[in-house]
């Protein structure tokens, strides 16, 4: 083996290994609800370099990169066998994503890429890209993924190669290696993505929570997050979808807003950490925001605190789609410490540390959205008041 390839090799790997093996710090917020890590978690520099490389020096002499990685990002998460698992959405180089399963044993340090990426069985001849996918731990015994899967709309013109349509795939698996390939989802809506399974039977039936869109980009006459029953995975059809938190004007959800990750089960409720998208000068933007519905009735909704949760500050601001925080994971451990898995700008993934009561706090007594700016300072004046008369 020639010496420049084995010193290049040595220095890849000890810089791969400087990536994956640092420590995190968890840093405190102002706000008190919850604590960001120091840096990303996971992006492209994390994944194994025999992903990437040809790593024989007779194909590959001067050790380059073969199959890059763009991006990662927009990750599932489970709690697996005393550790936390992340599916993650890894970006190549082509634009073409794919699931690859990233392990921590707490759920916050050292995440590493394990295994070989997810093989997913192709359905259809025209499903291009798949990503995003969600992990619902369901009573039924099955772990879920469901996730979007994007095709060529076959009504475009050839020259309108950006024309796409989303449907919501589905996978199951027992063991989180071999993944079993269900029919996509049926809905009444012509497009469909940020669908998540809820964890519980309601009604002897699989509930999931839609979002209705009219085209890939635009929501149309898509009213918000919407929820519907299923009678049986294999054969998925959800006749109908009623909306359980509605896009509204003038704020963080005017635009689109979608389900995240999977809904926490807690004594007050379900804790649902979804996204909302406003249109602004710079383009679109994406915020994290919470509500809990009723613990009986999981499509009533008991709290909606106005405004955002997360929404990316800093160096989360720039990414290959700016001025993004999207959520699809969270876990909840035994000890009421809840992780929230956040994705910026399309390039990298984060982490927060919060707990079930701090989010049930923040959820119940932060004031919903006043719905103009008059009543803004109304509920400003009242809190600045009472302050006050103390």
């Amino acid at each position: 083996m020639a010496t420049g390839f084995q010193d290049r090799l040595e220095t890849l790997q000890r810089d791969h290994r400087a990536v994956v093996e640092t420590t995190n710090p968890v840093v405190p917020q102002t706000h008190g609800i919850f604590e960001r890590l120091e840096r990303p978690i996971l992006g492209a520099a994390h994944v194994p370099l025999d992903w990437r490389f040809d790593l024989d020096p007779a194909t590959n002499p001067l050790l380059l990169e073969r199959l890059g990685i763009n991006a990662v990002f927009n990750a599932g998460a489970i709690a697996w066998e005393g550790r936390v698992r992340l599916v993650c959405r890894v970006e190549g180089w082509d634009r073409k994503s794919f699931f690859a399963i990233a392990e921590s044993d707490d759920g916050l340090q050292r995440f590493r890429f394990i295994g070989e990426p997810v093989t997913i069985p192709q359905q259809g001849y025209d499903e291009t890209n798949l990503y995003d996918m969600r992990l619902t731990h369901h009573e039924d015994g099955w772990i879920y993924g469901v996730f979007c899967a994007e095709s060529h709309d076959p009504t475009a013109a050839d020259f309108e190669t950006s024309r796409a349509v989303a449907q919501a795939g589905i996978v199951r698996t027992k063991d989180m290696e071999r993944w079993e390939r269900l029919p996509n989802l049926k809905t009444p809506s012509p497009q469909q993505r940020n669908v998540v399974l809820h964890p519980e039977f309601v009604a002897g039936k699989y509930l999931l929570y839609t979002r209705p869109q009219d085209g890939f980009i635009s929501a149309g006459s898509g009213g918000g997050i919407a929820w519907g029953l299923v009678t049986d995975m294999s054969d998925p059809v959800l006749p109908e979808e009623t909306v359980l938190d509605p896009r509204v004007y003038h704020t963080i959800k005017e635009s689109k807003n979608g389900a995240g990750a999977v809904p926490i089960k807690t004594d007050r409720g379900w804790i649902h950490l979804v996204h909302g998208v406003r249109e602004c000068a710079a383009g679109l933007r994406y915020v994290v925001y919470a509500f809990v519905t009723a613990l009986d009735e999981p499509t009533r909704v008991v709290a909606a605190p106005g405004g955002y949760l997360i929404a990316p500050v800093g160096a989360e601001r720039v990414g290959d789609v700016s001025n993004v925080a999207f959520i699809n994971g969270a876990v909840s451990k035994p000890d009421g410490t809840i992780v929230m898995y956040y994705a910026s700008s399309d390039t990298r993934m984060h982490a927060a540390v919060t707990s079930q009561e701090r989010l049930l706090d923040y959820c119940f007594n932060t004031p919903p959205d006043s719905g103009t700016s008059h009543g803004a300072v109304e509920q400003r004046l009242a809190l600045i008041r009472k302050n006050r008369a103390r």
